[in-house]
Formats: structure tokens, sequence, C-alpha cells
């Protein structure tokens, strides 16, 4: 479901003053955050977002073609080992 387009896109408050901080200052610095729901705003490009997947926070490098996605798309959540390789359910009869 997406967002009105009356409205602005969602953008973590917190998140938005942390970058304002950091595009003052002339060093890089990695930003954390726990809002995997925010929008990338232009503003974001050329910044590494560590973004919390639920166990820790992995770094994103923000890109000019990532704008408009929410930062939860690029950090998944499972890690998929491999299927079982005596599983008898998922072979075929």
């Amino acid at each position: 479901m997406i967002r009105s387009l009356r409205k602005n896109p969602f953008v973590a408050n917190h998140l938005l003053r942390k970058i304002d901080k950091v595009n003052k200052k002339t060093e890089k610095e990695i930003i954390l955050t726990w809002s995997r729901a925010s929008t990338i705003i232009p503003t974001m490009i050329g910044h590494t977002i560590a973004i919390h997947n639920g166990k820790e926070h992995l770094p994103i490098y923000i890109t000019d073609y990532m704008v408009g996605h929410k930062l939860g798309e690029f950090v998944p959540t499972i890690n998929f080992r491999e299927h079982e390789k005596r599983d008898n359910r998922s072979k075929k009869r």
C-alpha cells in the first residue's frame, strides 16, 4: 500500500536531524537507525546508514537509485542457510 500523495514521504525525525548534522560536518560517519520504514530521500545520497535488522546494524551506502524506496528493503531480516540434506518432503513424488 502506498502513502497518499498529499502527504510527504515518511522519514523519522531523529534520522533527519542526524543527516543534517552530518551534512554540516566535513567528515563522513556512519548513521545508526532502527527506522526501517523511513523512505530514502535525496539528502541521504552519499551517506552510509547502518540499518537494524533485528539483531545487528548493517551498513548500507545510499545511491541515487535507492531514492523513493524504504530503508528496510535493503537489509534482510532472515538469513537463509540451505535446505536440509535429508529432507524427504521437498522431493517430488
